[in-house]
């Protein structure tokens, strides 16, 4: 079942690919001078032997334009603002995973060496034992700071409370970061001084079951290879900037911090935790742009995330991915009167989308099984009615338990 994830860097030679008996697919990360511009992923029959020409017509149709790009740019050599990069806080919302942790943390760990104004805070949220603070107890290259109030928003204001960087970038404990995250951060932010947050290119760390395989299959995370800045109008799309997963992902994501103060922090009552784990992320990207401000996705500031490993789970992630989107679209509905017809729209395109991946995947024409685009259907029921409400009063229970 599982697929072998293999980096491809184009100025060198094509190497020849062989999976092993027990390997079902490939995953190749396409490079270009070590910058990812790249992503393919192909089932084929265990033992299959790809040499360097396979290899060419299997990438050739993912990063020929992108390739154009990439040679266009070397030649005009194009210059970058060399300003200072600011300070930097990297914060990390967990609870109960300290293994996770541990693993997300070492690869942060040759940054934190190398970068004066950078500081590492784990934000550990409600825990239950005191093993996540033992562990960042070790490192003395990282900060703790502990949340009691259950919900990831919470946790997230809890950073922006703590952090000292003027950027606050978080990252989820299930990550891993590439070799060339922070530089991808850096460039992001020269190419773009004015913008208020980034967001950026999140890959498979690895794909060992059906159901990792399944959710990459259907685009995972990825948002793309192209640079995008985004601003107050995007021609094109009638629904922006209203459709907020466009931005990008919650597990990957950076923002000025003087911004996310001035604009009131998290909506506590979205990624609450089980009743509602979904929507912050969403809700700040849409808040953000609402307010003025550009946010920029750049595919360099890239991360690998471990998926779900059990059915069950990825099943509950697309009943909760519909909860968060509907709790998110309805709180804009209620506080952002101005955008309500494009919200009613938004609503409409998203059901008639359901409904034809339904139909897609009853005709055998769609990658995910229809339980699973049944329960995003379902969580975006629950969303619609009511949701929001239900969490707003959920989270003031939890604020009077702990004043």
């Amino acid at each position: 079942m599982p697929y072998k994830i293999q980096e491809i860097e184009l100025t060198e030679p094509l190497p020849t690919v062989s999976l092993s008996p027990d390997e079902t697919g490939i995953a190749l990360i396409v490079r270009r001078q070590d910058k990812p511009i790249g992503f393919v992923i192909q089932a084929l029959p265990a033992k299959t032997v790809l040499d360097g020409e396979a290899i060419g017509k299997l990438i050739a149709p993912e990063i020929s334009t992108k390739l154009i790009q990439e040679y266009l740019q070397a030649e005009l050599n194009v210059g970058v603002n060399q300003t200072p990069f600011p300070s930097i806080t990297i914060a990390i919302c967990t609870k109960d995973r300290p293994d996770n942790l541990a693993r997300c943390l070492e690869s942060l760990q040759e940054f934190a060496k190398q970068t004066a104004r950078l500081e590492v805070l784990v934000v550990d949220n409600a825990p239950s034992d005191d093993r996540t603070q033992k562990l960042v107890e070790s490192l003395p290259w990282v900060r703790y700071v502990r949340e009691p109030k259950p919900g990831l928003d919470f946790a997230r204001n809890k950073a922006l409370q703590s952090a000292n960087g003027e950027i606050l970038a978080f990252l989820d404990d299930d990550v891993v970061v590439d070799r060339r995250w922070l530089l991808g951060l850096i460039t992001a932010w020269r190419e773009n001084p004015d913008a208020a947050a980034f967001t950026g290119l999140v890959l498979p760390y690895e794909l060992e079951t059906e159901a990792q395989i399944l959710f990459e299959s259907r685009g995972g995370f990825r948002r793309g290879f192209e640079k995008i800045r985004y601003g107050q109008i995007v021609t094109g799309n009638p629904l922006y900037p209203c459709g907020a997963g466009i931005f990008g992902a919650g597990c990957n994501m950076a923002f000025r911090r003087e911004i996310l103060l001035k604009i009131g922090g998290f909506d506590e009552a979205l990624d609450t935790g089980a009743p509602l784990p979904g929507g912050g992320d969403l809700d700040i990207f849409y808040r953000v742009i609402r307010a003025g401000y550009t946010l920029v996705y750049e595919p360099e500031y890239l991360i690998y995330h471990q998926h779900r490993r059990e059915y069950e789970k990825l099943h509950r992630q697309y009943w909760s991915w519909g909860l968060g989107f509907m709790a998110f679209v309805m709180k804009a509905y209620q506080t952002d009167p101005t955008q309500r017809s494009r919200l009613r729209s938004l609503i409409l395109w998203w059901i008639k989308d359901q409904l034809k991946q339904l139909r897609d995947s009853w005709r055998g024409r769609h990658v995910l099984p229809s339980n699973m685009i049944w329960a995003e259907l379902w969580g975006g029921i629950m969303g619609f009615f009511g949701e929001y409400r239900r969490s707003l009063k959920r989270i003031e229970m939890i604020r009077r338990k702990f004043s």
